[in-house]
């Protein structure tokens, strides 16, 4: 009976860290810097988190270009996000400035405008609009509007005309 030869430590770390990342990566797409994290916090040394790094990136599994366009798409699409926050979130990814400026060349103004719009009406609609309240409402959903990363100018401009289609609406 022939013995096979055990692995060696290194190759047994490196499997151990690439299922880690294999298991990291099903629950949802991840940045390098990421998973770079998660496996430091691991104490996995440096050499084996490139090796792992470099095999998941030749099959396509870790891309922080693609990953960063995900996350563009479905922060905007079911959070409403808007560039500034969007931005921020990418940032605290570990992504680069490069690539979260491609990520977010994709969105126009004219496109973030809409997003804001149906996210106002949404919430209007459930508002009660008493006379000499509009101040009130005009916070509430500015406010709303800046903490999902709108500038001011335009959560302000949206907010205005939905209020005043509201109020037309309301009275027809």
């Amino acid at each position: 009976m022939t013995s096979c030869p055990l692995p060696s430590t290194s190759e047994t770390r490196e499997e151990q860290a690439h299922a880690l990342c294999l298991r990291l990566l099903t629950a949802r797409a991840r940045s390098r810097s990421e998973l770079i994290g998660k496996m430091a916090k691991h104490g996995y040394p440096d050499d084996v988190v490139e090796t792992v790094l470099r095999r998941l990136a030749a099959v396509g599994l870790v891309d922080d270009e693609d990953f960063a366009a995900q996350w563009v798409r479905s922060r905007q699409t079911y959070s409403g996000k808007g560039k500034r926050a969007l931005a921020a979130e990418l940032r605290t990814k570990g992504l680069d400035s490069e690539v979260i400026a491609a990520a977010l060349e994709g969105i126009d103004a004219g496109a973030e405008r809409v997003r804001a719009e149906q996210l106002v009406d949404r919430k209007l609609r459930r508002e009660v609009l008493a006379d000499g309240e509009d101040a009130k409402v005009m916070r509430r959903l500015v406010g709303m509007l800046a903490r999902r990363g709108y500038s001011q100018s335009m959560a302000v401009a949206v907010v205005t005309d939905a209020l005043a289609a509201e109020r037309q609406r309301r009275r027809v």
